[in-house]
């Protein structure tokens, strides 16, 4: 896109695409190339402050997904060892199978209750404070889950893990608002889908890591498990450097110095009226109203079709598919045939394969716009599945086909990365206001994480009874997805929320259409004209 900062340009201008390649002669990539650079340099508060945002955000979920596949058979192992000595016969094959899925997908009981606090601790501290706090809870989880095995103690796994999905339940909600607040309107749908892009980044990380060269060997996986303290400490030390989201300040401190402070640290110094104008509007939208409790945002109707949307949205990532494969990566590859020494490295090209979609979702999602990606994508997905349940079946026929169920698997992950991977987090940043995006991520984190522990809890026993066939359950989610997106999600690119509103209006008010901004926001003339 082409930059809309230039020297002297006035931000009320909005030239076309075609008039900047007729004024400045360049063909439309090589201008593109320009505007970016250009933003590189104009906002590089803002990318280093996504970078920080995202290491202790989403980059700990794709971790924590990623390397508990590599810890998987030393895990049980180290259980059936502790019990052979604390009772001098060995676990049972079913118990022992079910503490690893408790071991799972405690991960998701955890990230529910810390989902759960993160409305009400947001609102009162900020999400600056409580993410430096959260911090210092995931270093403690980490150093318990660090001395399991020298304590011989399996339950420390468990509280470990449990204490890691609180944390990452807590602050994977505030990532995704943080960001989609301290961006402007033309970098949203690029920074929002950056969260999607650390999570990708946490499941290579944790891939490379828990290779059986480096930690994921017998004697130092205690350590790939306490790894995840490391990404915490660094956000506990940068993060201090950063401001709070301008319209968090603006709306509810009231520090409309501060909120000018924020967005020239973030944004550099020229000017950003437009958005200044968006962040009024929505204060003059939601005036005197305060942010809304959960029960408050269930109940009030002119969001029901929001909160829908963001329930099918959470829902649909969770029941498509892709947290079962990085769950049980090993399980689903050794069901298709291949032997446990090349599984190692091939859950490492998958990891790989999707974080390079996610780098392209970041410089797609701004031309093709949420809808089409999320759509499409799941269209594309629920195709692949059944050609994978195909494939699986068919292993034994022919030699190659294992590797043929390789490569579908990987596209699969790719154009989750794509589209839904990175599409879904910007949408649901973008589709409510600062009053009800604390409780409506509550919900949505709520979803979530009870996906994260029905998954984790019951794939196991899938993949043991289908075999082949494990895929089956979430093809007619796919395939339903798409279909409900393409009939009622509206497109939110390059809108402002006061828009996205009126957009959402049309379904929460089919009888008699009202409009999202009211008469008094036009009748207020605010001016916040000041060049930052």
């Amino acid at each position: 896109m082409p930059t809309a900062i230039a020297a002297g340009m006035r931000q009320t201008q909005k030239p076309s695409d075609n008039t900047d390649t007729q004024c400045t002669g360049q063909p439309a990539p090589e201008l593109e190339m320009t505007g970016f650079l250009a933003d590189l340099v104009q906002y590089q508060g803002l990318f280093r402050m996504v970078i920080v945002l995202g290491i202790g955000g989403t980059f700990q979920i794709g971790f924590q997904i990623s390397t508990i596949t590599y810890v998987n058979q030393h895990v049980k192992a180290f259980i059936n060892e502790t019990w052979l000595e604390r009772y001098g016969y060995p676990i049972h094959q079913d118990n022992l199978l079910f503490l690893w899925s408790l071991i799972v997908s405690i991960l998701g009981i955890g990230g529910l209750l810390g989902a759960s606090g993160s409305r009400y601790l947001t609102v009162k501290y900020g999400k600056k404070k409580c993410l430096l706090c959260n911090n210092l809870l995931m270093i403690t989880a980490a150093s318990i889950m660090g001395c399991s095995k020298m304590s011989k103690s399996f339950e420390m796994i468990l509280i470990g893990r449990f204490l890691c999905g609180v944390s990452v339940g807590f602050s994977t909600p505030l990532h995704h608002q943080y960001v989609g607040e301290i961006s402007p309107r033309k970098l949203r749908g690029f920074a929002n889908s950056t969260a999607s892009f650390f999570w990708s980044l946490g499941k290579a990380v944790g891939q490379i890591a828990g290779q059986r060269e480096l930690l994921g060997s017998q004697s130092r996986w205690p350590m790939l498990m306490a790894s995840c303290g490391i990404p915490a400490l660094v956000q506990l030390f940068t993060l201090p450097f950063f401001p709070e989201s301008p319209p968090y300040l603006l709306m509810h401190k009231g520090d409309q110095e501060g909120c000018k402070k924020a967005i020239r640290q973030l944004w550099g110094e020229g000017h950003h009226q437009a958005e200044i104008d968006d962040i009024m509007k929505e204060k003059a939208t939601v005036k005197n109203i305060k942010i809304l409790s959960v029960l408050e945002l269930m109940k009030e109707p002119a969001i029901r079709w929001q909160l829908y949307m963001i329930i099918i949205l959470t829902a649909s990532v969770q029941l498509c598919g892709i947290n079962a494969i990085y769950f049980y990566t090993f399980e689903v590859l050794q069901a298709a045939g291949f032997e446990e020494r090349m599984v190692y490295y091939m859950t490492l090209s998958i990891g790989l394969a999707e974080l390079l979609a996610t780098v392209v979702c970041s410089s797609i999602i701004e031309r093709l716009g949420r809808k089409t990606l999320i759509r499409g994508g799941y269209f594309i997905m629920g195709s692949l599945l059944a050609v994978i349940t195909v494939t699986l079946s068919l292993q034994d026929w022919y030699f190659w086909m294992p590797y043929c169920s390789l490569c579908l698997i990987i596209l699969f992950v790719v154009v989750f990365g794509l589209g839904p991977g990175g599409a879904t987090v910007s949408m649901r940043v973008e589709i409510f206001n600062l009053s009800c995006r604390p409780p409506a991520f509550v919900i949505s984190s709520v979803f979530n994480w009870l996906g994260v522990f029905v998954i984790g809890t019951t794939f196991p026993f899938i993949v043991e009874g289908l075999k082949h066939f494990c895929f089956l359950i979430f093809i007619g989610v796919l395939f339903s997805s798409a279909t409900f997106f393409h009939l009622f999600l509206p497109e939110t690119k390059g809108k402002s929320i006061v828009e996205i509103t009126e957009e959402f209006d049309k379904l929460n008010f089919r009888k008699k259409h009202v409009s999202a901004t009211p008469n008094h926001v036009m009748e207020e003339g605010y001016t916040f004209c000041t060049r930052l």
